[in-house]
């Protein structure tokens, strides 16, 4: 085959390839998103590559001229460059995984999620109702001594400027808080392997005791430093307990309704995702455990301020759960 023939019959395939190159190569994933694109389609690209590199191949050894050879050469290495980059390091997608994806997997399981919230809400406020109509209640949920000591707690702060705690250096609690928190999560997590029911049973039982609590400092005269205390921290340590009480139900029905895949298959799937969940719930226990620790027991701090920085972190984690990811790629 001559030159003229040999560039005739394959110069469109080098056309379009140089053009997917100038298109994608620099951001394949941004190019993805790009639904004007009416060039080489993706799936096609390795085959094309294939063919190329043959037909430098066949260019050498007939010895065509070196605008050709040259030619090829250079869409040869640039689609090598393009389709043998080395991945990103895997620390460059955790910002992404908990900016978007965690929030996606959050979503993804709303039905879940509801039913863990409604399971932790409607017994906090109930008991909260009924230790405030009857408060001898309080006792028989959380007993004497236990009550004592939660009232100390916070009717030092006034002496103590701290509130939610008599002693301790913020640095201390918040080794202490970060343990509290993550094996509650932890727990009401992996509780759903129960058949999901694990993980009710862990919503109920913290809504009853927090709404015990709340109703029994309420009832005497303390409820306004308690509520300064858990408005601040509660937007990420409570809405990081519904998600993880919403992943162990996911679990648990995917143990008792596996579908059409095996127990097996369906357990190790949902572990996975749980796994990822529970790194997101990891990371919002964290941040609960460092503003309770440094900002939340801060009792010289103005009632409104609180209130309002409060108001600010609540707005930041719904917008964060509801918005996060929507609009992005997937990342692969």
């Amino acid at each position: 085959m001559r030159q003229e023939q040999f560039v005739a019959r394959f110069g469109a395939e080098w056309n379009d390839f140089e053009a997917w190159l100038e298109a994608r190569a620099k951001s394949p994933r941004m190019a993805r998103n790009d639904r004007t694109w009416r060039g080489l389609p993706d799936e096609d690209v390795p085959h094309a590559y294939r063919r190329l590199c043959q037909q430098l191949g066949l260019a050498r050894r007939r010895n065509y001229s070196p605008a050709v050879v040259d030619r090829l050469q250079h869409l040869m290495q640039r689609g090598h460059t393009a389709l043998y980059r080395a991945a990103p390091p895997r620390w460059s997608r955790i910002p992404r995984f908990f900016l978007a994806e965690f929030p996606r997997l959050v979503r993804a399981q709303w039905a879940c999620m509801l039913v863990a919230l409604v399971c932790f809400v409607v017994p906090l406020v109930g008991i909260f109702v009924l230790v405030r109509v009857h408060p001898e209640l309080a006792s028989s949920v959380l007993g004497h001594e236990q009550l004592a000591e939660v009232e100390t707690m916070y009717s030092s702060a006034e002496a103590t400027g701290k509130i939610g705690r008599e002693t301790g250096t913020d640095v201390g609690m918040f080794g202490l808080y970060i343990f509290n928190n993550v094996t509650i999560g932890l727990r009401t997590f992996a509780a759903g392997l129960l058949a999901g029911i694990g993980s009710i049973f862990m919503m109920v039982f913290n809504g009853v005791f927090f709404g015990a609590i709340a109703g029994h400092l309420q009832n005497v005269g303390l409820g306004p430093y308690l509520w300064r205390f858990v408005v601040g921290h509660g937007s990420f340590e409570l809405t990081a307990i519904v998600i993880a009480g919403g992943a162990g139900l996911r679990l648990g029905l995917d143990v008792i309704a596996p579908g059409q895949r095996s127990r097996v298959d369906a357990l190790i799937a949902g572990g996975k995702r749980g796994a990822l969940l529970c790194l997101g719930v990891a990371l919002m226990l964290l941040i609960a455990a460092f503003i309770e620790a440094f900002w939340s027991s801060m009792a010289t701090l103005p009632a409104t301020l609180m209130y309002s920085v409060a108001g600010v972190l609540w707005t930041l984690v719904f917008a964060w759960l509801a918005f996060g990811g929507r609009g992005l790629p997937d990342a692969d």
